[in-house]
């Protein structure tokens, strides 16, 4: 790693991209120039015009339209993205082998669409050609996962796919049979790769991937750093503060714990080991606010339109319901921030070199609009697709407002080229959880999952105490937070969703505790984004730690630290729903958001250990239990809770004024 890391300056666009084409796999792509550049981006750009044509104009079968849109970025994947890291330095080089998996790879797709009413006519009886080609197809989609997402999801698939064997086997099946069989489900049905997940993918989430495309290139991830820098920047650790917020902001726009970190971190982490802060906190700041992000509203990672399909629940109530759980979130990580930076010392960065919040708001506050646009035609009934499509337009109207934001014809091209190759991941990734998906639906491995987990849950010992709900979360978390290790977000969920929280559901019913199907769905997405910095594989934090030269897992263990919030706040979630505001009242809205902030609050100085002082144990535990009781929404543990958290504030005050007495009577003498 080149010298320019081992210093506290803020990383050039080349280093950042080094860096993030060594932590983030889509980010690892070929360099072209010349001619073969522009024959590459033109790919890209007719892809995001048969993208919005099908999308706003077309009216095609479904299973034509999303084997279509698999094949192009097939072909697409296999010239960008090569067998492995080391072969991006040669620019303008695609192998032979690789020309040969575009075609016969994308072939496979084009097969299904220009034979579909032929395939659709002989239902499950499918041909061995067309066994040949599934086959081909699936294996050529495998290998374009394993290099654009990674190993780890394709070690799942593999494995319900397996299973989807065994299961046949177990019937009295033949080999061909059982293949026969997996492939029609897998490949020429909408329970596989062309299922859900692809089509919420090439719908309504790729139209996100290229809005946030086109916000990057208008400027405002560097707004989000100024305007955080003009709230936050001069307070005690300031430039801490300012990732925090910065990373929130981005997080509306950006669906990747890695490309968050690194974007923002860039600049944030520098500034943060200026100011005082130790390497491993710096980075693990960055990594947990950049992880946070996808979990902010109205994006939440582009996992919330899936939540949509999977659930049947309108896109603006899922979004609404995630507000107070990312406010909880960031403010978690901002308290223990703050009281860390009150603990060394710190001071904020000077106010000279902090541009103004109303001047700001004012020169540069219109890069908002967008965003606010996409929400109120939402909110007015358009569908996501179209009020996506609009926003876009309106960021390149928005850009027009100031010179230095304005497109030029190439910047244009650039956000589409830009789009259309941060479409393949996510998409790769949704198609390859589709054949999980399949399994589930070909075998009914589901149900089986969920009798296993209620054997547990219904065991005597769990039952007589009680836990047996929180017994079946604890092991859903579990399993969240190991699949989730090196999987992309949108395909985490649907994994999650499609095994772990029926799980959820079925645990509850098992003990006559009916768990909101909202709250089910949103826990098991809290904890697969928690993965991004829970150790061993922590993405997020690894990659933090590599801007800030600090030990990675102790930057993982400090991320997850700063994180407490993710990991209380789902459970309350699930036995109190009314956090997500479900069958909540104005009133009750107002005393859960107060006394969440002001439980946040408690748990913070109970895991940093200071506010005026140090915090000896039991004052730490005894916040920390306040804290819990204040985050549940129930009335009595808030009473309780608020009576605990005044407790502790009062012994810890008049313990600072003992001390500051003490060392003054010290001074006199």
């Amino acid at each position: 790693m080149s010298q320019a890391y081992d210093d506290n300056h803020i990383l050039s666009e080349e280093e950042t991209e080094e860096l993030m084409a060594k932590f983030d796999r889509e980010s690892n792509v070929r360099h072209f120039t010349g001619i073969p550049d522009k024959i590459i981006k033109a790919l890209l750009i007719l892809f995001a015009v048969y993208v919005f044509w099908v999308t706003l104009i077309a009216t095609l079968p479904e299973q034509v339209r999303r084997s279509a849109f698999v094949g192009i970025l097939v072909f697409i994947g296999y010239l960008i993205y090569p067998r492995r890291k080391g072969m991006t330095k040669r620019v303008n080089y695609i192998p032979w082998y690789d020309y040969v998996l575009a075609v016969i790879g994308s072939g496979s797709f084009f097969y299904y669409v220009i034979n579909f009413q032929t395939i659709i006519n002989r239902a499950i009886l499918i041909q061995p050609m067309d066994v040949i080609v599934g086959v081909i197809g699936i294996l050529a989609l495998a290998e374009l996962c394993r290099r654009v997402v990674g190993i780890p999801i394709l070690v799942v698939a593999t494995g319900f796919i397996t299973y989807g064997f065994i299961y046949n086997f177990s019937y009295g099946s033949s080999f061909y049979s059982a293949l026969r069989r997996i492939i029609h489900q897998l490949f020429y049905t909408t329970d596989g790769i062309i299922g859900t997940p692809i089509g919420v993918c090439s719908t309504f989430i790729v139209l996100f991937i290229f809005l946030a495309s086109f916000l990057e290139k208008t400027g405002i991830a560097h707004f989000f750093i100024d305007l955080a820098n003009s709230v936050a920047g001069f307070t005690s650790g300031g430039p801490a503060k300012v990732a925090v917020i910065a990373s929130a902001l981005e997080g509306m726009i950006s669906g990747s714990s890695v490309a968050n970190t690194v974007g923002s971190g860039s600049v944030t982490i520098p500034m943060m080991k200026k100011t005082g802060y130790k390497p491993e906190f710096a980075a693990a700041v960055e990594a947990a606010a950049s992880t946070g992000g996808q979990i902010v509203p109205p994006i939440l990672g582009a996992a919330a339109f899936l939540m949509a399909e999977f659930t049947g629940i309108p896109y603006l109530v899922i979004a609404g319901s995630a507000i107070l759980p990312a406010i909880l979130y960031f403010t978690g990580i901002f308290f223990v921030v703050h009281f860390e930076a009150k603990k060394l010392g710190l001071k904020g960065l000077p106010k000279e070199s902090i541009p103004k919040f109303l001047p700001l708001l004012l020169t540069k506050g219109y890069l908002f609009l967008p965003i606010v646009l996409l929400v109120v035609l939402m909110g007015i009934g358009f569908t996501p697709a179209y009020a996506a499509c609009f926003a876009v337009l309106s960021s390149i109207v928005v850009s027009f407002f100031r010179k230095d934001t304005r497109f030029t014809p190439s910047g244009f091209l650039e956000a589409v080229t830009h789009g259309s190759r941060n479409t393949i991941s996510v998409a790769v990734a949704c198609a390859v959880a589709g054949t999980i998906i399949g399994i589930v639906s070909l075998t009914g491995i589901g149900q089986l999952l969920i009798s296993q987990l209620t054997t547990i849950v219904n065991n005597p010992f769990f039952a007589s105490t009680g836990t047996s709900l929180l017994i079946a979360l604890i092991i859903t978390m579990l399993t969240c937070l190991i699949i989730g290790m090196g999987v992309p977000t949108t395909a985490n969920y649907v994994i999650m969703a499609t095994i772990t929280a029926p799980m959820v559901l079925n645990a509850g019913k098992a003990i006559g505790v009916e768990v909101p199907l909202l709250a089910a769905h949103m826990f098991v997405f809290y904890f697969g984004i928690l993965a991004d910095i829970t150790p061993p594989v922590a993405l997020a934090a690894y990659a933090g730690a590599a801007i800030a030269k600090s030990n990675p897992m102790l930057t993982a263990v400090n991320a997850t630290r700063l994180a407490i919030a993710a990991f209380i706040v789902p459970f309350i979630f699930v036995f109190s729903p009314e956090m997500l505001f479900i069958g909540t009242t104005p009133l009750s809205f107002a005393q859960i958001i107060i006394t969440s902030i002001v439980g946040m609050f408690n748990i913070a100085i109970g895991i940093e250990g200071f506010m005026l002082r140090k915090l000896g144990v039991p004052l730490r535990l005894l916040a920390i239990t306040a804290g819990l009781m204040l985050i549940d929404p129930g009335i009595l543990t808030d009473l309780f809770g608020l009576a605990l958290s005044a407790m502790v504030v009062v012994i810890h005050v008049l313990m600072y004024r003992k001390d500051q007495k003490d060392a003054q009577t010290g001074a006199a003498n």
